[in-house]
C-alpha cells in the first residue's frame, strides 16, 4: 500500500521492532498470515500520541486520550482473524460495521478484508482525528459516522461482519439483529474485570456464540459526546 507520507518510522518504529511484535503475536497463536501482515503494515505509532510513539509497536494498550485506548496489536490481530477466519484469499466481507472508531487503528487494520467498513464512535474528537489519518494513509472503503453505537447504522444493514471495540453488559440485540445470516460479530462482553470476548455467528435458526478468551475493554456507553 502506498502513503501519502514516510511512515516507516525510525527507532522503535523501526522495521526490526515490528518484526519483534510480529514474532509475539505469532507465539502467542495469531496464525492468519494476512492479519500479521496487516499488523506489521499498519504504522501504529501514527495512531498514538508522539511521546508514546517508542512503544507503539510495544504488545500493549496505549491512552489516546477522552479516556480511551488503542487496543494492544494482539486483541486486534485476535478479533480481525476471527472476523475474517473464513475468508479465502484475495476475497472480502461486503460491509462491516466498526462500534468504535477510536483513533481509527482497527479500522486500518480490518480495512483490506472488507470492500467497505462502516465505522461509528459516540466521541466527535476521536472520530475527526481518525478521519484524518485514514485519509492520510489512503483509506478510502470507510464512512465514518458520530453517533450512538449501541443502535448500529440501520440504513445500512445487513452486516456480514461485526467487530465492537467497547464492552457493553449485555450483546446489544439491535446489533444481533443487524448481523446478516452467516454473518459473524466479534465483542467484548461483561462488567470490566469480568469481560470475555465473543464470536457470535448468526445461523439459520438463531446464533452461535464462541468465548475467545478473557478481555479487558472501556465500557460501551449510550449516547454521543466531544
Amino acid at each position: 500500500m502506498r502513503y501519502g507520507r514516510d511512515v516507516r518510522g525510525v527507532g522503535m518504529t523501526s522495521e526490526r521492532t515490528r518484526d519483534r511484535l510480529i514474532r509475539r503475536l505469532k507465539r502467542e497463536g495469531i496464525g492468519n498470515d494476512a492479519v500479521l501482515a496487516r499488523i506489521r503494515e499498519v504504522p501504529r505509532h501514527l495512531f498514538v500520541d508522539e511521546a508514546l510513539a517508542s512503544r507503539a509497536y510495544e504488545d500493549v494498550a496505549l491512552p489516546i486520550g477522552s479516556r480511551q485506548t488503542i487496543s494492544q496489536p494482539y486483541i486486534v490481530a485476535l478479533m480481525t482473524e476471527a472476523l475474517v477466519r473464513d475468508l479465502k484469499p484475495g476475497d472480502k466481507l461486503r460491509r462491516v460495521l466498526e462500534i468504535g472508531t477510536g483513533c481509527g487503528y482497527q479500522t486500518a487494520v480490518a480495512a483490506p478484508f472488507a470492500q467497505h467498513i462502516f465505522s461509528m464512535e459516540r466521541l466527535l474528537s476521536l472520530i475527526t482525528r481518525a478521519q484524518k489519518l485514514l485519509k492520510e494513509l489512503e483509506i478510502s472503503n470507510v464512512s465514518l459516522r458520530h453517533g450512538d453505537g449501541l443502535g448500529g447504522w440501520k440504513a445500512q444493514a445487513p452486516f456480514q461482519g461485526i467487530i465492537v471495540t467497547a464492552a457493553p453488559a449485555d450483546v446489544p440485540g439491535e446489533l444481533l439483529e443487524q448481523l446478516d445470516e452467516g454473518g459473524r460479530m466479534v465483542i467484548p462482553v461483561g462488567a470490566h474485570g469480568g469481560q470475555s470476548l465473543q464470536c457470535i455467528t448468526r445461523t439459520a435458526d438463531g446464533y452461535r456464540r464462541e468465548p475467545l478468551g478473557a478481555v479487558s475493554f472501556v465500557p460501551l456507553l449510550p449516547g454521543t459526546g466531544n
